[in-house]
């Protein structure tokens, strides 16, 4: 009997740490980029669709966007057609821009939907196509080189994004964009997700990926960054600290502090409940980056 007092306790005190940061973030938008081991594994992926359901019931305004670059190239494989890369990024030409779509929009974002809904959140899935939420123009490589229809978002259109909200709803954004001459695009979603909170005034970003977060040393988790301004990023940067896969990251994280959101966090989607966690602990659990110390 004490012991499990105890332990009602424990979740009381737990509560009752998270209240100064729900008055504080009541009512502002946080977009979860949502890739990555959280989307495969059934039981990481309920775990996100309950904290996103959390965030909404407590106040806050969530928008997911998501990636689905695997199951992209998995379907391109069972449809018989090749993939190729330069320098690691894919060539999209017109037929696979298209499944890249269907695969998406069609296929992973209506998914995300349906989990959220079944939590009792409502939710509505769009692509950077409707309502032209992401306008686009072809993206080239760092040597200039046509990558087809890889997107480069020029403009980010919140109308749609804002009526859901406004409305209720937890917009589920794929990331799929258009031109003026309605070409369709393939976007990567980390640029997709910065370029939208920046839009959308969003006071927190969350990337989920499969790293402990920004690390010190890429192969050992206890030289993890809890917190890093945009100066200290840059400076580990190029002292070659930062490194490989993680650099593009650290760059939407800057990028997303640049047009305005107050923190940028890059979290471990295999811990369950890395977002509640991250957010409403004093603690945290990823790296939080932001302008300056916070």
């Amino acid at each position: 009997m004490i012991h499990k007092m105890k332990s009602e306790i424990l979740k009381a005190e737990v509560l009752i740490e998270a209240i100064p940061y729900i008055r504080r973030f009541a009512g502002s938008v946080v977009v979860v980029k949502y890739g990555g081991s959280a989307m495969v594994d059934e039981a990481l992926c309920a775990s996100v669709i309950q904290d996103i359901a959390m965030l909404k019931y407590i106040g806050l305004k969530p928008v997911v966007v998501h990636g689905g670059g695997n199951e992209i190239t998995s379907m391109l494989t069972r449809l018989g057609k090749k993939t190729e890369f330069i320098d690691g990024l894919r060539i999209t030409d017109a037929e696979t821009a298209k499944i890249a779509e269907m695969v998406l929009s069609g296929s992973i974002g209506k998914s995300l939907v349906e989990k959220l809904q079944s939590v009792g959140i409502q939710a509505a899935g769009i692509s950077g196509k409707d309502g032209r939420t992401l306008l686009c123009s072809r993206k080239k490589d760092d040597k200039e080189r046509d990558l087809g229809f890889v997107g480069q978002i020029d403009k980010v259109d919140t109308t749609l994004l804002k009526t859901l909200i406004d409305n209720g709803f937890v917009p589920v954004l794929s990331p799929v964009g258009v031109d003026e001459e309605s070409h369709t695009y393939n976007v990567n979603a980390d640029y997709a997700a910065s370029a939208v909170a920046g839009a959308l005034d969003a006071q927190k970003l969350i990337f989920l990926t499969d790293v402990e977060g920004i690390l010190k040393d890429k192969d050992d988790a206890s030289t993890l960054f809890s917190s890093l301004t945009r100066r200290e990023a840059l400076q580990y940067i190029e002292d070659g600290i930062i490194v490989g896969g993680m650099i593009p990251k650290v760059q939407c994280c800057l990028d997303a502090l640049e047009k305005g959101v107050q923190s940028v966090h890059v979290l471990d989607g295999r811990v369950p409940h890395t977002i509640l966690l991250e957010i409403f602990t004093a603690k945290g659990i990823g790296t939080m980056v932001t302008e300056e110390r916070v």
